[in-house]
């Protein structure tokens, strides 16, 4: 799909926010390479792109968090306020995130005018005004409720009002919303979708940042979409069919259908082959009554938006989440959850999704790193040779492809690439029944990539069953099917040999209610 102008039939108006040719880098990573953007007044106008598109990146630049590297933004045909002027940012712009920005012990007073408390006598905060003035904010943008309720106790739909009465205090008009129905039900959605058509008709103008397309089709006027860190084409929601939004998005085939069937042609998993991990109703707050299971040798893909649940329950099986409801057996016997070390003695192996913060402890070497999930094989009684230790690493290392001095070298030397090929390596020390990868390819150079989902494919062939999350498509072809999950439930599957388009307008609700 060629890129389009954004169109102009009112072009008349002065744009309320116009940023053009916005270029970010960090360090030889470039975040965003050509960011543009057009709203205009009294609009909701969405922000849509896959994951790693640059939507994030060019929100920070349009509420000034960060000064672009290159092009200009502009306000009521005005140039950005500088950085260093955050009440004038105040006034012009405000996000409201998937993450609450409020403090949840603070009541909704405190937090309408946290740091500008109006004060009385002696120079002492006025509490009687600031309910006063927090009732009047409240009343005047029609949210209903109660300054004094605590934050905490808010429902998400309330606190996401509470957190755009503040932004509109300050005086902006302009509020961009980043994913705010990622934990909303089917209602709530629909409240605040009629909340936000009745601050547009006050005169307030919304970017709307969501992985579910249907949305943008019943909220939106105009869309841009961004790809490949680069803006592809703005266009009023009214003249681009759902088809040519999903293209937009996708962006030309890379490879041509057959490469890519070729790539995932292999011996299909016998169907009478054994189920090793069977689910049954499974339930959570991230997701609802799922069914799934994997066979021997098989890898099932789950794929979804960011408030799909997929996360939550692949590391439910890795014992981080205990569910409310449902069972997990794997290979016949009840699966532990909530409790990690259970779940490894029982079969598990697990990539998790920040290598930081979860697969490495960055003050060990990559040897230790690689055993620590396997120490009882290693010796008895809690003492372990250092040979066999040693001896053991060097054969993951070389079984990984691990580049590095050796075992004994701190894993913080490692290339990203290197550090995920040692959480991979400690997942497989195991010998697990059931692998779970939970974005293994986020962050790694090319090469680094396909060695391990090279790995992948080597433990679907010694029989383990695998469950892989991903956000990345070229990851999802190498599984037999792929699951999708949307506001926590399964909708669809994919054989292997998907189309990527297919693919994408199932993650983004577009062929299901």
């Amino acid at each position: 799909m060629t890129t389009t102008e954004p169109p102009t039939d009112r072009a008349d108006t002065t744009p309320l926010v116009e940023a053009s040719g916005i270029v970010k880098r960090y360090g030889p990573t470039v975040a965003l390479r050509d960011g543009r953007l057009t709203v205009l007044p009294g609009e909701s106008h969405a922000l849509v792109g896959r994951n790693g598109a640059g939507k994030s990146t060019l929100v920070t630049v349009l509420t000034g968090l960060q000064a672009p590297d290159a092009g200009t933004v502009r306000f009521d045909g005005e140039p950005a306020p500088p950085l260093s002027d955050r009440d004038a940012w105040r006034r012009k712009v405000a996000c409201v995130y998937q993450k609450p920005t409020v403090v949840p012990e603070l009541t909704v007073a405190e937090n309408l005018f946290i740091n500008r408390q109006p004060s009385g006598r002696g120079g002492f905060i006025s509490w009687r005004r600031l309910r006063s003035e927090a009732a009047e904010v409240l009343d005047t943008w029609d949210v209903r409720v109660d300054p004094d309720a605590r934050t905490a106790d808010l429902k998400v739909e309330d606190r996401q009002m509470v957190e755009i009465a503040r932004a509109l205090s300050f005086g902006a008009r302009f509020i961009v919303l980043d994913e705010p129905t990622a934990q909303l039900d089917n209602r709530e959605i629909e409240r605040l979708f009629t909340r936000m058509r009745a601050l547009q008709d006050s005169g307030v103008t919304f970017l709307f940042i969501s992985h579910h397309l249907q949305e943008v089709y019943e909220v939106c006027q105009t869309v841009t979409v961004l790809r490949d860190a680069r803006w592809i084409t703005s266009a009023p929601v009214a003249e681009l069919p759902k088809g040519a939004l999903v293209e937009a998005m996708a962006g030309e085939v890379i490879a041509e259908q057959a490469d890519a069937e070729e790539a995932v042609a292999r011996a299909g998993v016998p169907s009478d082959a054994p189920v090793l991990l069977d689910v049954q109703g499974l339930t959570s707050e991230s997701y609802t009554d799922i069914d799934l299971t994997v066979r021997k040798g098989e890898v099932v893909g789950l794929a979804g938006s960011s408030g799909s649940g997929k996360i939550n329950l692949a590391e439910s099986f890795a014992g981080l989440h205990t569910p409310t409801a449902g069972t997990a057996r794997l290979d016949g016997r009840p699966l532990p959850f909530g409790d990690v070390t259970a779940a490894l003695r029982a079969g598990v192996g697990c990539v998790p999704r920040d290598r930081h913060g979860q697969g490495l402890v960055f003050g060990m070497t990559i040897g230790d790193n690689a055993t620590m999930s396997v120490l009882d094989r290693l010796g008895r009684h809690g003492f372990i040779g250092t040979d066999t230790r040693r001896c053991f690493a060097d054969d993951l290392i070389e079984r990984l492809d691990i580049h590095a001095e050796g075992p004994d070298q701190p894993v913080s030397d490692l290339s990203g690439g290197n550090a995920q090929k040692v959480v991979m390596a400690r997942a497989l020390a195991s010998d697990p029944r059931l692998l779970v990868l939970i974005n293994p390819t986020a962050g790694v150079d090319v090469k680094s990539k396909e060695s391990l989902l090279a790995h992948m494919d080597s433990a679907r062939e010694d029989g383990t069953a695998v469950l892989v999350v991903s956000d990345e498509v070229d990851d999802l072809r190498r599984c037999d099917r792929v699951l999708v999950l949307f506001h926590g439930r399964i909708v669809a599957e994919h054989a292997a040999g998907f189309h990527d388009h297919e693919l994408i307008a199932s993650i983004e609700g577009m062929d299901h209610g």
